[in-house]
């Protein structure tokens, strides 16, 4: 079975049927990459530990892996939020290696990209989101006003700043999620265009199907690039919570 278009490796489809009525619970290909992006991070944190269960005095690959990625996360948080920011380590790792993990999963062939999925996307930040507002409101209660009216403004530019400074906070989530959505879309999308026109070629026979080499070897390359992209991506993802964490303690 050929795929007639591009955006067809974005489908959900149901692998277990599941129906209450009209609720419809199935489970899909998304679930199922969410099951195995969650089980490679504990399968990664096993891995971590010897059979006695501490850590390797010589570290191991996987424990330079993931103590490159704890330094990573410990950096960032520290450089953006000082001391305090360490009491958020564990929710902000966790949601990297989530993201990191789904994005590299999605790069192995018929896998699938659960993160090329605005729903997935922006329900990931809308969970960072409410919970920086959590934060926010529990550091500063009804001083948590003064992040839409900057300190020193008179009444008449504050009438103007507060509606452009509310309707930008209420887009930060939307901004985070389309951001992640899109990236990893359009690159799946390019790699498939590229890889369906190299197969054209090559069924066409004669001179096209050597010729075909070029787009397989433009295909390795993006490939390499969307490796890319997903790290860089998860790290993105990752920073800007940091940054609205430091916006909620610190109230810029």
């Amino acid at each position: 079975m050929y795929l007639l278009s591009p955006l067809e490796q974005f489908q959900i489809l149901p692998l277990i049927h599941l129906r209450f009525g009209n609720l419809d619970i199935s489970f899909t290909n998304g679930n199922l990459i969410i099951l195995i992006a969650l089980g490679s991070y504990l399968f990664l944190m096993t891995m971590l530990l010897s059979p006695k269960g501490g850590f390797y005095l010589v570290p191991s690959r996987w424990q330079i892996v993931i103590e490159t990625f704890y330094e990573t996360i410990a950096n960032m948080l520290y450089d953006n939020l000082g001391p305090r920011g360490q009491q958020y380590f564990p929710f902000v790792f966790i949601l990297f290696m989530f993201v990191l993990l789904s994005n590299l999963i999605g790069l192995i062939p018929y896998s699938f990209t659960i993160t090329s999925h605005l729903i997935v996307t922006f329900a990931l930040a809308l969970m960072v989101f409410y919970g920086v507002n959590v934060i926010c409101l529990k550091e500063h209660g009804a001083h948590m006003g003064s992040l839409f009216l900057p300190p020193g403004t008179s009444l008449g530019l504050a009438l103007l700043l507060v509606p452009i400074e509310f309707v930008s906070y209420m887009f930060k989530p939307i901004s985070l999620g389309v951001r992640l959505f899109a990236n990893m879309m359009a690159g799946h999308t390019l790699l498939k265009v590229i890889a369906g026109f190299a197969w054209s070629m090559m069924a066409s026979g004669g001179l096209l199907f050597v010729a075909h080499i070029v787009p397989l070897a433009v295909l390795v390359l993006l490939v390499g690039l969307e490796l890319g992209v997903a790290m860089i991506q998860a790290y993105v993802f990752t920073i800007l919570t940091c940054i609205y964490l430091n916006d909620a303690i610190n109230l810029h």
